[in-house]
C-alpha cells in the first residue's frame, strides 16, 4: 500500500546536512539520506530522523504534525514515536525507520538506520490466557497489542469470518473499485501469527458466555475458558425483508467474501442499484461506477448523508456522484427485487443485474446480552472499557463508553476507533488503567476526494464552513451550544490533525475557532 508517494525532495542530510539552527522547534524537515525520505524532527534539544513516508497507505508525514512525541500522518491519522519509529496508534501497524543523528560543526547529518525501542512498561496484571471474541479492527489490533507490550500467555481470536483479518475499510474502496490487489487486503501474513503464537480460530461463532466462569462456548461444541475475555463482535448488516433480497444477484457488504461476491457479480451485470446512501452504500457506488457499470442510489432521505455531514456537504456529495454518472432516487425505497430489475415504492423499476444493500448495521451484542452483561444501546463500558462483568472487556461497534469530549456515552462505528479501542482495551487487561481518550476518526473516499471527519456530532445547531466546498477545500465545524463537537474537512489535512489534537488536549474552545478561522 506504500506508493512512495514522497519523492527525494528537500537536502541531502547524509551529505550536505542541514544548519541546525534552521530547524524550527516541533515542526518536521523533509530531506533524504542515502536514497531514502527522512524527516527531521527537533523538540527542544533533540533532534530525531524518521522516515517521510506512512507505512499505512504511503501518506507523507512532512505535511503532518508534531505532538510532541509522535508524528501523524495527515491522510489517516496513523501515529508514529519519533523515538522508535513505532507505530504508536492506528491505523498503521508497522513501524518506520529511524537513523543516526549526527551533529558536527552546527549541521545535522543523518547516518543509517538505528533499531530503537522503548522500554516496556512492567505488566501489572497477566491473566493465564486472553480469548479475543471477533477477529475485526478490535479484536485483531488486541491480539497485536498484547504481543508488543511483552505478553507471553495464550492468545486465541475467534472470528465467525473464515478470512485471517484483513483490511476492511478497503472493500467499499480501492479492491471494490479494482484498483487494489487482493493482497492488499491481509493485515498479516499467515506466519505473523505463527510466530507471534496467536492462535487464530477460523470460520466460528462463539454461541454462549458465560460470563461468571470466563468461558466461552464455540459452534462446535467445544468450551474454552480464559482468564479475561475481549468481546469484540462488531456489527451485522440490517437486512431487508422484501420479496426477491435473496436472489444470487443481491448482496450485503461486510466481508471479504462479500466483496468478491459483489465484484463477481458486477463483472456480469451492466446496471447496478445501491440501496441507502450511507458511507458504505455511496463508496460502493462510486466504485461500481469506476468499474464501468450505471448506477442507480435508491434511499429514503431528501439529501444523502445529511444526518451525518450536514445538507451542505451532503449535496456536495450528492452532485460528486453525479458528476461521474450515478443517479439519484431519493425519498424512495425497493419495494421488491426481480432476476432484472428492483420495484421502487412509487411503482417505477429500475433494471438491475446487480443489488447492493446498504441501509445499516446493527451492532452484535446478542452475545452479551444473552450474558446478562449491562447494556445501553450497545455493550456499557466504562473509560477502561471494562464491561459490567468482571473479568470482560468490550471493544469496537458494540461499546458505548463515556466520551470525555462530547460528555456523553458513545458508541461509534468506525475502524479506527475500534482499532485505537483494542489497542486500549488490550493494555487493561494487562493492568495498565489507560483510560480510552482517542478522538473518533474516519475517512470516506468518492473517487478522488476524501473526506476526514473528526470529533462526535450526533446533532448540531449550527454548522459553520471555512474555504469552499465545491472547491474541494474546506474544513465544516459541527456546533451545539457554541462548542464544537466535530470537524469534516476536504483537503485540509493539517487542519485536521490540528483539530484532532487539540480536542485531544481539551484545549478550549478559542483555538478549535482559530483552526477553523485560519
Amino acid at each position: 500500500m506504500s506508493d512512495q508517494q514522497t519523492e527525494m525532495q528537500g537536502p541531502d542530510f547524509a551529505q550536505d546536512g542541514v544548519a541546525e539552527d534552521r530547524l524550527r522547534d516541533g515542526e518536521p524537515t523533509l530531506g533524504h539520506a542515502n536514497s531514502e525520505a527522512v524527516l527531521l524532527v527537533r523538540n527542544g534539544s533533540d533532534v530525531f530522523a524518521v522516515g517521510a513516508i506512512c507505512s499505512h497507505y504511503g501518506g507523507p508525514l512532512a505535511e503532518g504534525i508534531f505532538d510532541g512525541e509522535s508524528v501523524r500522518c495527515p491522510w489517516h491519522h496513523a501515529c508514529f514515536s519519533v523515538r522508535t519509529g513505532s507505530a504508536s496508534r492506528p491505523p498503521a501497524l508497522n513501524p518506520v525507520a529511524t537513523y543516526e543523528v549526527i551533529r558536527r560543526d552546527g549541521r545535522i547529518y543523518v547516518g543509517g538506520q538505528v533499531q530503537r525501542s522503548a522500554e516496556a512498561e512492567p505488566i501489572t496484571s497477566s491473566p493465564e490466557s486472553v480469548v479475543i471474541v471477533g477477529g475485526g479492527a478490535a479484536g485483531y489490533m488486541a491480539a497485536e497489542t498484547f504481543r508488543n507490550e511483552g505478553y507471553t500467555g495464550a492468545v486465541t481470536l475467534i472470528s465467525a469470518d473464515t478470512a485471517e483479518p484483513y483490511d476492511r475499510p478497503n472493500l467499499s474502496k480501492e479492491y471494490l473499485a479494482g484498483t487494489a490487489p487482493e493482497d492488499w487486503l491481509p493485515l498479516r501474513s499467515a506466519e505473523f501469527y505463527e510466530e507471534a503464537n496467536i492462535e487464530l480460530l477460523l470460520g466460528h461463532r462463539v454461541v454462549g458466555l458465560d460470563a461468571r466462569k470466563l468461558e466461552v462456548t464455540l459452534d462446535d461444541g467445544r468450551s474454552i475458558s480464559a482468564g479475561a475475555i475481549l468481546l469484540a463482535t462488531g456489527a451485522d448488516p440490517v437486512r431487508l425483508d422484501l420479496p426477491g433480497a435473496d436472489l444470487p444477484h443481491v448482496h450485503y457488504l461486510r466481508s471479504v467474501g462479500d466483496s468478491r461476491a459483489i465484484i463477481a457479480t458486477a463483472a456480469r451485470a451492466k446496471q447496478a442499484v445501491v440501496v441507502g446512501a450511507s458511507f458504505i452504500g455511496l463508496e460502493v457506488a462510486a466504485s461500481l461506477a469506476l468499474r464501468g457499470l450505471e448506477v442507480h442510489v435508491v434511499a429514503p432521505e431528501d439529501v444523502p448523508m445529511a444526518r451525518a455531514l450536514g445538507e451542505e456537504l451532503g449535496l456536495f456529495v450528492k452532485a460528486l456522484h453525479e458528476e461521474h454518472g450515478v443517479r439519484f432516487h431519493l425519498q424512495q425505497t425497493v419495494t421488491a427485487v426481480d432476476a432484472t430489475s428492483v420495484t421502487l415504492k412509487d411503482g417505477s423499476k429500475l433494471d438491475a443485474g446487480l443489488v447492493v444493500l446498504g441501509v445499516g448495521v446493527r451492532p452484535s451484542v446478542q452475545l452479551a446480552e444473552a450474558a446478562g452483561l449491562g447494556m445501553n444501546r450497545g455493550v456499557a463500558v466504562n473509560q477502561y472499557l471494562e464491561t459490567s462483568g468482571s473479568g470482560i472487556w468490550a471493544a469496537g461497534d458494540i461499546a458505548r463508553w463515556p466520551d470525555p469530549y462530547s460528555g456523553q456515552e458513545i458508541r461509534v462505528e468506525h475502524w479506527v476507533v475500534a482499532q485505537r479501542q483494542g489497542q486500549t482495551a488490550a493494555r487493561n487487561i494487562l493492568g495498565r488503567r489507560e483510560a480510552f481518550q482517542a478522538v473518533p476518526f474516519f475517512w470516506s473516499q468518492h473517487y478522488d476526494v476524501q473526506i476526514n471527519y473528526v470529533g462526535h456530532a450526533e446533532s448540531w445547531d449550527r454548522i459553520d464552513v471555512a474555504g469552499s466546498i465545491e472547491s474541494r477545500d474546506c474544513l465544516v465545524a459541527f456546533r451545539k451550544d457554541e462548542k464544537t463537537l466535530a470537524m469534516a474537512s476536504i483537503n485540509r489535512d493539517r487542519e485536521s490533525l490540528m483539530a484532532e489534537l487539540t480536542l485531544e488536549r481539551g484545549d478550549d474552545e478559542a483555538s478549535l475557532r482559530e483552526i477553523v478561522a485560519g
